[in-house]
């Protein structure tokens, strides 16, 4: 998460343009009737501004008229590129002199098949030494209008919208990633808050590619485009439905009967509200207002349950304040009070994305919760049977003679679990010993041999378990020397081990010590003796509460910084030691290898 929110500042910054309009004169035509012609030769009163961006909310009665001049002060020919900042304004016309004014058209309704920007932009050239003024009109019949205009360099230009589509990008693409993982997880478990959220996660995000103007590029043509505005407002509505129905599951609001049938009232009146909007179009805005009466309200639920202790409810209510924020912060934008490009270009992604991780966490942690009172349960259960009477003594004993015979199953399972898991893995060894026969490159005969010495020390692991009584360690020393000889046999060489073991490893961390030493032992028959003779000791040891490997030998050793960067073998190392057994590892190869490893119990 951290490293989403740092690329999205990083990319915020990278490129500033020039803001054209505080250089700009803005008229308003109320009649709608002006033309360029009509501009030209009349004495319009066109007002200076000093802002960079005006907002005039939903504003379909009048259209604006931005003048600005541009000059050329060099000895070259430049081009520049003009970006109105707003892809949701409908309509945008650019009239150039040296096109002798001839209208250019752009905006969300009037795009080109062709277009791969998400702004609309319009292309000038200045002529040495040259000055000339320019002319844009901008309307907006559905959304709210907003005007902001940037001058780039051409290069400059598609570096940025490259940047800017590329985070875009990045964001949809976790969204899908989290949408996708809780959808396969309610397949398997049939929980419909999953489902719930899944639709609603994939409501936000379709929302949100209109927004943006992300999707406007790749699909729809300008009829499609008109009805997603003119349904803009389902958009909205859409995925909180979802929200709340999500929610009335997630924390099982049914139990509160006056809440939940406040909750179902206002989800009816939220669908009829926007119906009502959409067929008699009224003011757009007001068009959102039922669904932000019916996120506050899901607010205020959960609010409720976090008073009421409920844990899950902390989850949801992180996420709701930060997807409020921005739902609210888009409607001020849509009546015109605010600008999110403003303040701040990717905020609403960061927020729309931490909310999604922050619900998937909670879903997540459903399944912990559940599985912990279900522990919980089981010990209240097991301390009730304690406490029973003298009259319910027979029946505690036939519970936990029970309980000692499916403890038994339970233990003679896992034995047979790791004898079958041995065989597996040994029909796995043999198969790879086969093909290795049938090789006659020395590398690649090298990888297979190095394979199967990694399956046989997890295979010797699960042997030596199958065989003992005890499996929840492992003899350390039998286990250890088994590996030795198994690596001994494959090398022709002279090579005498010494050992030093005196602590019995834990079955779980014996697995990754078994590679391990597999990883090392080979290395030092590979690498280490020029004339195949010399000495291993390994040194196994507890002190406190953290265990110590040592393993060392007396070859030849070898250079730290042109082996580690391609030995996947002390990649793998590295790995078990820091990542598995979350240890540490510091090697000594200046005079023989030393590897010393050690990690908490």
């Amino acid at each position: 998460m951290k490293k989403l929110i740092f690329i999205f500042i990083l990319f915020t910054i990278s490129l500033l343009a020039n803001d054209i309009l505080p250089s700009s004169k803005i008229y308003i035509d109320h009649t709608k009737d002006l033309t360029i012609n009509d501009i030209l030769k009349e004495n319009l009163n066109f007002k200076p501004n000093d802002k960079i961006s005006i907002r005039y909310g939903y504003a379909p009665k009048f259209n604006v008229w931005i003048k600005f001049t541009l000059e050329n002060n060099t000895n070259k020919t430049i081009k520049k590129i003009i970006e109105y900042d707003n892809n949701l304004a409908t309509s945008v016309q650019f009239f150039d002199k040296s096109d002798n004014y001839t209208l250019q058209q752009n905006g969300l309704l009037n795009m080109s098949n062709h277009r791969t920007n998400i702004n609309p932009i319009f292309t000038t050239t200045l002529k040495p030494n040259d000055k000339k003024t320019l002319y844009i009109k901008a309307s907006s019949q559905t959304t709210a209008l907003i005007v902001k205009l940037n001058l780039y360099n051409p290069t400059e230009f598609y570096k940025k919208e490259n940047n800017h589509q590329n985070i875009l990008s990045l964001f949809f693409g976790a969204m899908l990633i989290l949408i996708f993982y809780n959808l396969f997880i309610y397949f398997f478990t049939k929980d419909i808050s999953y489902l719930y959220y899944v639709f609603a996660m994939s409501g936000i995000v379709f929302h949100q590619s209109v927004f943006t103007g992300y999707i406007h590029i790749y699909f729809f043509d300008n009829a499609g485009r008109e009805a997603l505005v003119q349904f803009a407002s389902l958009l909205v509505l859409t995925p909180i439905v979802f929200l709340a129905l999500f929610i009335k599951s997630f924390l099982n609001f049914r139990k509160y009967v006056i809440f939940d049938k406040i909750l179902n009232i206002l989800i009816v009146l939220s669908l009829v509200y926007v119906s009502v909007f959409l067929i008699f179009d009224f003011s757009n805005n007001y068009r959102n207002i039922a669904s932000l009466v019916l996120f506050l309200y899901l607010i205020i639920l959960t609010i409720y349950e976090v008073i009421k202790k409920n844990k899950q409810a902390y989850f949801i209510l992180a996420g709701w304040s930060s997807i409020f924020l921005i739902f609210l912060l888009m409607y001020l934008e849509n009546i015109g009070i605010f600008t999110l490009n403003d303040s701040f270009k990717y905020i609403s992604e960061i927020a729309i994305l931490f909310e999604a991780i922050i619900f998937s966490i909670a879903l997540a942690n459903r399944i912990t919760t559940l599985q912990n009172q279900r522990d919980v349960a089981n010990m209240e259960l097991i301390l009730q049977k304690s406490i029973e009477n003298t009259r319910l003594e027979k029946q505690v004993i036939l519970k936990t003679n029970d309980l000692k015979t499916a403890l038994d199953e339970k233990v003679l399972l896992l034995k047979e679990l790791n004898h079958r898991v041995k065989n597996n893995m040994q029909t796995i060894v043999s198969l790879i010993r086969l093909q290795s026969n049938t090789i006659k490159d020395k590398k690649t005969k090298d990888i297979f041999s190095t394979i199967e010495h990694r399956l046989n020390a997890m295979k010797h692991l699960h042997e030596l378990l199958y065989k003992q009584d005890n499996i929840t360690h492992i003899n350390s020393y039998e286990y250890i020397d088994i590996i030795f000889e198994e690596i001994k046999d494959s090398y022709e060489s002279d090579i005498n081990i010494l050992y030093d073991i005196s602590f019995d490893l834990k079955a779980e961390q014996a697995i990754y010590c078994g590679l391990i030493l597999n990883e090392l032992i080979t290395n030092s028959f590979k690498y280490a003796f020029l004339d195949n003779q010399g000495e291993i000791k390994i040194k196994l040891f507890k002190n406190n509460d953290t265990i110590y490997l040592d393993v060392e030998d007396n070859g030849k050793g070898y250079d730290k910084q042109k082996i580690s960067k391609d030995s996947l073998g002390l990649f793998l190392v590295d790995t078990l030691v820091t990542k598995q057994l979350k240890g540490q590892i510091d090697i000594d190869s200046s005079d023989g290898t030393k590897v010393k490893i050690n990690w908490k119990i």
